[in-house]
Formats: C-alpha cells, structure tokens, sequence
C-alpha cells in the first residue's frame, strides 16, 4: 500500500546467542529470523522495508537480497539511534512507518496489517502493538490513563508494585507518523545509564506535544516474543512448527504426529497428504494432492507429484512426478527428474539424472548424470560411472533397454533402445538398439587351486 514503510531493526550482534552467525541470521524451522520478519512486511505491499544492520550486515544484504533496502548503524547506540539511520531513505516521506525487530519471527502479517489499520484510523502519532502476558516478568508495561488511553510505558525495573500487576506489556512494535517521526527522534536524549538512545523515549515527546498515542493488543502473546538466546529460539521453533502443523491440518492434510513432524513455512501441501511421523520438510517444497510422506523422511527445495509415496528417504532440489514409489532409503540428489509411474527403490541414489515414465532403478544402484527413457529396468547394483576422476560424462540409456544386475556403464555411453546389458558386464562402448551386450572376462574354473591354496 502507498504511504507505508517499514523498518526493521537488526544491528545488534546478539552475545546472548552466545555464537559466530549474526543473532538475527539463526534460523526458525529452516529460515532465518530476519526472512520471516520481511516476508511478512512484504505480505502487506508497503512502498518500501529499510533495514538496518550492523555486525555481519553483508550476510543479512545476502540473505535478504532485494526483499529491503540497508542502513548500517556503525555503532551500536540504542534503537533510537538505529531508526535515526533509515531518515536518508524516509526522512522526507508522508504516511506510516512501521518498526519492527529482526529477532521477531513469529510475528503474522495479519497482526502486523491489524496494527497499521489501527494507527491510521486513530490518526495517532505513535501506536505501540502491545499484548496481554499471563507472566510479565521482564516487559515493559502499558500504563493507560481512565480514558484507556496510553499514558506511558514503565520498565519492569523502574515498575511500581501496582505498575508490575499489569499485564498488558510492550511487544518493541511500533506504528509511527513519518514525518513526525523523524522530528521526534531528534530530541531524543542518550541521558542514560546505558548511554543510548531509547525508541519508546518518543512516546513522552509525542504526550507533552499533545499528539495522540495509542495501542493495539494483538490477540496471541507468543507471536510477540523477541528471540535474545538459544533457549527462546528453541520456543520460536516450538510455536512456529505447532502454527504450521496446525494450519495445515485445517486445509486438509494429515500429520500423523504434529510434535514431531517439521514442516518450512514456504511448504505447500495438497489436500489428503498423509505426513508420518519424523518427517522434515523444507524450502519451497510442494506436495501434490494424496501422497504420503515417510515415516523419516526429508524433502527439501522439491515437488512430488499426487499419489506419490516416499519412505524413509531424502529427495533434495529435485521434481518427482505422480505414482512414483521413492524408498525405503533412497537418496534423491538435486537435478534430479523422475517421471510418472516410476519406482526408486532400496539404497537408490540418483544424481542429476532424468528418469522417464514407467521406469524402475528397485535397489542399491547410483544413476547419475544420466538419460533414462521410458519402461526401462535397471537392475541391482548398476552403476554409472560419470567420472573419470576429473570430468563428470553422462549416460543414456533409451526405452525398453534392460540393465541386468552388478553393471558398470562407463560414461560417456549410450545403450540402444531395446537393447539387453549381461548382467555383471562393464560397458564402455555404446550398445546399438535391440542388441545383447555382454561385457565381462570368459569364466575360468581351476580344478583343486581352493583346496591346495587352503
């Protein structure tokens, strides 16, 4: 929507993590805290999302890419200061600007469009997104006037006991007049035991100039939560999977058990999927309409097409086509294609490899950088030898041709349409269309040698 802007805060380096990656960077079911929070800013069509980084700011531009525009905050001078770094993109704008954590990920865009909506139609100066805590331990408190009016926010250490019974506590969201804004923060003072500057300071410029001040709580705590170390972020992780598992199951899907199924949120799933237990799904997997995945399985960055079943098995970057069988315990390498009415079966790994329909690789075999055509069968333990130790080469193999067990296709190489490989043969030369090709050393048989050798 035109006239809204978003800043998102995310210079703090995070020593509570106690950890080498950027606080913001860790990730919540697969993504990091930082992508959640844009995605859902992004959700709303604002004009524009500036953030603002400090330590590891070439890690969070690479992970967000264009999704934002960057300020660095070179020193680390309280969130007012941070703000104050976005003024070169927005200082001249009118509308709203909404300031949000990066270590926030559970916040929704409906949440965050509910605390816009309301800031515009209370033509409010400030709106502070606050919620209700059964423990509000640790929070700032919203104090209202008897009008329900904000009056202020109190820290926990400077509560009174009547000011700690609150609970309705500031969640470190706030709606804010954008041009006013930037005036405001000027007058912020760093006269602190900390020595910085504070972002709610601005709410007690904006009482004594008389502009309105107001609040929206949200329904739900727990999307609120800032993530400051390991153990919250293992409770981000908990709430985020429950979220997902749950919404899920209302569209259709059955998750067999929910508290152990991790599910990204860029997942998409079809209606009357079944997701056993142990299962990991993540990056922008799609699931088509009734197949079944696992029990422990992981797909990642794949689509598996309807009526498919996958057991005990990874399918990785790789699309997967309809009535396929994948498993137990086969490995789908990324670039893989596997067509329509396949079987992947025991101990498969494929790699970079188009299987056409109708074709079956049942077990212990590596197929890769290969052509496989339709209604082929490759038998156990064949492999294709792409790799001669400095360049990968690739195999073809034309439909109907049939692989007998424990053969080596040394690539390049292309076996004819048709055709028959001997089982235990190496092959490196093609095979023409509907020939036999036996390539394996003439049996020898030594009357007495195991018997003298023993």
């Amino acid at each position: 929507m035109s006239n809204r802007y978003a800043v998102v805060l995310a210079a703090g380096k995070g020593t509570r993590m106690k950890s080498n990656l950027y606080k913001v960077l860790h990730p919540v079911l697969g993504k990091p805290m930082v992508q959640h929070v844009v995605d859902q800013l992004k959700a709303l069509q604002l004009s524009s999302i500036t953030t603002v980084v400090g330590f590891g700011a070439e890690k969070v531009q690479d992970q967000l890419g264009t999704d934002s525009e960057f300020v660095i905050q070179e020193e680390q001078l309280g969130t007012g200061h941070a703000v104050q770094q976005a003024e070169k993109f927005l200082g001249d704008k009118k509308g709203t600007t909404i300031v949000v954590c990066g270590d926030t990920p559970l916040l929704t865009k409906d949440t965050l469009q509910a605390v816009l909506d309301h800031h515009e139609q209370e033509a409010a100066a400030v709106t502070i997104l606050t919620a209700h805590a059964d423990n509000p331990a640790g929070y700032g408190r919203i104090v209202r006037n008897e009008d329900s009016q904000v009056s202020k926010i109190v820290e926990q250490k400077d509560a009174t006991d009547a000011e700690q019974a609150i609970q309705e506590i500031n969640t470190g969201t706030y709606c804010f007049d954008n041009e006013w804004l930037f005036d405001a923060l000027k007058q912020v003072s760093n006269d602190n035991s900390q020595g910085e500057y504070y972002l709610p300071d601005v709410i007690e410029i904006a009482q004594k100039a008389n502009k309105n001040v107001s609040a929206y709580q949200t329904a739900d705590f727990a999307e609120t939560i800032g993530v400051n170390d390991r153990v919250a972020l293992s409770q981000a992780e908990k709430l985020m999977k429950l979220r997902i598992n749950e919404q899920h199951m209302r569209n259709g899907v059955t998750i067999i058990d929910p508290d152990n199924t991790y599910i990204g949120s860029d997942v998409k799933i079809g209606t009357d999927v079944v997701i056993e237990p142990g299962c990991v799904l993540k990056g922008s997997t799609t699931i088509h309409n009734e197949a079944v995945i696992g029990p422990n399985s992981e797909l990642n960055d794949c689509e598996i097409g309807e009526h498919t079943v996958v057991r005990h098995s990874v399918v990785n970057s790789s699309a997967v086509g309809q009535r396929v069988q994948i498993g137990p315990f086969a490995h789908i390498r990324p670039a893989a294609s596997i067509g329509d009415d396949t079987k992947i079966g025991n101990f498969v790994e494929i790699k970079k490899a188009k299987i056409e329909n109708n074709s079956k690789v049942s077990h212990l075999s590596y197929i890769g950088d290969a052509e496989v055509g339709r209604n082929v069968n490759i038998g156990c333990g064949t492999i294709t030898v792409n790799y001669d130790g400095k360049n990968k080469f690739k195999t073809i193999i034309e439909d109907d041709a049939f692989i007998g067990c424990n053969a080596n296709l040394i690539a390049p190489v292309t076996i004819g349409k048709g055709s028959l490989v001997a089982a235990g043969s190496t092959i490196h030369e093609d095979v023409p269309g509907d020939a036999l090709s036996i390539g394996r050393a003439k049996q020898v048989n030594k009357e007495d040698y195991a018997k003298k050798y023993k």
